[in-house]
């Protein structure tokens, strides 16, 4: 009796590691819409306004989402989405100002915990600012504040930080 051999069937991948979170799904689709908002534009403001309408508008449980550029020692108010918010912050003052001085991102599950946090939005309970930079200088930082205590995490924190370089790399050289 003659045996017919049966090829191996591939074994299975695990589809789970390669499949992305929710979260990380919705970030890889905010860096094709900023490179679509970012194409064929130079001008500085009118991209940072279209990238925090993004990002304000696209978030979940967000209110505000802004830069703040630094000008000297102390960083100011660029295009943002929101409540008023406070004009100039000292660098060491603040999540903002921490968050440049030691030039990483910083994630505030709960703003009222974090000594000196400057409340521009009584409504902020939790914050995260990632450091914008040219090679090894600062520029500014983008700020994203929300109601919800606990809303940022390291998700939020790769996907914003990949969405700042998408940016930073489309406005090298563009006076930031």
């Amino acid at each position: 009796m003659k045996t017919k051999a049966i090829p191996k069937k591939p074994a299975k991948k695990k589809a789970r590691a390669l499949q992305q979170t929710p979260k990380q799904k919705l970030y890889a689709s905010l860096v094709v819409q900023l490179r679509s908002l970012l194409n064929g534009e130079h001008d500085l403001i009118a991209n940072a306004a279209n990238f925090s309408a993004l990002l304000f508008n696209s978030l979940p449980n967000v209110n505000w989402a802004g830069f703040y550029f630094l000008r000297e020692d102390e960083l100011v108010l660029g295009p943002f989405q929101g409540n008023p918010a406070c004009v100039r912050i000292p660098m060491g003052k603040g999540v903002c100002g921490v968050a440049a001085q030691q030039c990483e991102t910083i994630i505030v599950p709960n703003v009222h915990e974090f000594p000196g946090h400057i409340a521009c939005d009584v409504a902020s309970n939790s914050e995260i600012v990632v450091p914008l930079f040219d090679g090894e200088r600062l520029l500014g930082v983008l700020d994203l504040d929300s109601p919800s205590i606990g809303r940022f995490d390291d998700q939020d924190a790769e996907g914003l930080n990949e969405l700042v370089t998408v940016f930073v790399a489309h406005e090298e050289g563009l006076g930031i």
